[in-house]
């Protein structure tokens, strides 16, 4: 039985969300554990950690930021302070497991985890492992994994093959998609082209839809747009957007089980939640990896899926010419998205929330 734990980590809805998910499966099954958050000051986290219920206190960390210089001249503080408050939270809170999720706050967290001798979970979401986890790794408890040969970052003793944990309403998704068109005030007879760029948005992404809009302003193909927070505002003010009745964007998409349930295919970026969703969902989906992120990681994400021929993969430097093309050419396809739909959901693993947290509950009691 856990009493108090600790999760942290964040930075991007890829980290959050399985960060809640693991924290309310903790509480459904201990309702008297208390649950502490741990993130990033100025992060999104701070911000959806407390409405989903739960407390979260913020470390002043950062990243090493490659193009501005100046800001990392306050790293070696930032790192150092995040290191001292973290040591005074876990003392005070004092936990019986604390779990990292990926993210700036998550390092300094377990580091002072591991040295005040408190039971700690890594759970890696990427297929390609991050620094921080790989230092963190080595007093680990477990590491919680959702991809097949991770036993070249880990130590193959320490890793447990779980999947990624994805929200509740994600994995119980039902099968009625008329009805999901009609909520959302599409026509259930068209089909429905899902467009997710992340909760922040993904620029190569939504000026590809942005200029492709006579492809939906002359026919019967309908549009799911979220276009992340960055980027709302730009787009919501383009007439040619604003004038094709059957194109609808959206800053964040709050309820994504009926936006899954709606859609007739996808088109996503492969950050590894984003992944995980997907092969629960079953639909056929296209992924445009974002070359801004560590290590490519998303790129070995979607080539994960690619190999098992479950998604269709463009690039995001031929993006611009190939993935209009690609779009419209799938959801043409009907053989192909059949074939892309049966294949993604031989990969899904529903019960990864259940299984990260039975590893949490044996290192707590460790």
């Amino acid at each position: 039985m856990i009493k108090r734990a600790i999760i942290s980590g964040g930075g991007t809805g890829g980290h959050i969300f399985p960060a809640i998910a693991i924290a309310n499966e903790i509480k459904a099954r201990n309702p008297e554990a208390e649950i502490l958050f741990i993130g990033a000051q100025g992060k999104m986290e701070m911000e959806r950690v407390p409405k989903a219920g739960y407390k979260i206190i913020g470390l002043d960390i950062r990243g090493f930021q490659r193009k501005k210089i100046l800001p990392n001249l306050l790293l070696p503080y930032r790192i150092l302070s995040s290191l001292i408050k973290a040591r005074k939270i876990i003392k005070n809170f004092k936990p019986d497991v604390v779990v990292g999720v990926g993210g700036y706050a998550s390092g300094p967290t377990l580091q002072m985890a591991n040295l005040l001798k408190v039971p700690t979970v890594i759970q890696e979401q990427n297929s390609f492992a991050g620094k921080t986890n790989l230092i963190l790794s080595k007093k680990a408890k477990s590491i919680c994994v959702a991809y097949e040969g991770m036993h070249r970052f880990f130590p193959a003793d320490k890793i447990v093959l779980t999947g990624n944990p994805v929200r509740k309403e994600i994995v119980s998704i039902g099968k009625d998609q008329v009805e999901a068109k009609k909520k959302l005030g599409f026509n259930e007879k068209e089909p429905l082209i899902l467009v997710l760029g992340g909760s922040l948005g993904a620029r190569t992404i939504n000026r590809v839809f942005q200029n492709g809009m006579p492809h939906f302003q002359r026919g019967t193909i309908q549009v799911l747009w979220q276009t992340g927070k960055f980027y709302f505002d730009e787009l919501s003010k383009d007439k040619n957007i604003a004038e094709t009745k059957n194109v609808h964007i959206t800053a964040f998409i709050d309820d994504m089980n009926l936006a899954y349930e709606a859609a007739d295919i996808i088109v996503s970026r492969a950050g590894a939640l984003s992944v995980s969703e997907l092969c629960l969902v079953g639909k056929p989906c296209i992924l445009v990896p974002s070359p801004n992120v560590a290590e490519d990681h998303q790129t070995k994400n979607a080539m994960a899926l690619v190999h098992n021929k479950a998604a269709v993969m463009v690039r995001d430097k031929d993006a611009a010419h190939e993935l209009m093309d690609q779009t419209l050419l799938l959801l043409a396809d009907e053989k192909q998205l059949k074939k892309l739909s049966k294949n993604i959901l031989t990969l899904a693993k529903p019960r990864a929330t259940e299984d990260i947290v039975d590893q949490i509950e044996k290192a707590s009691h460790a």
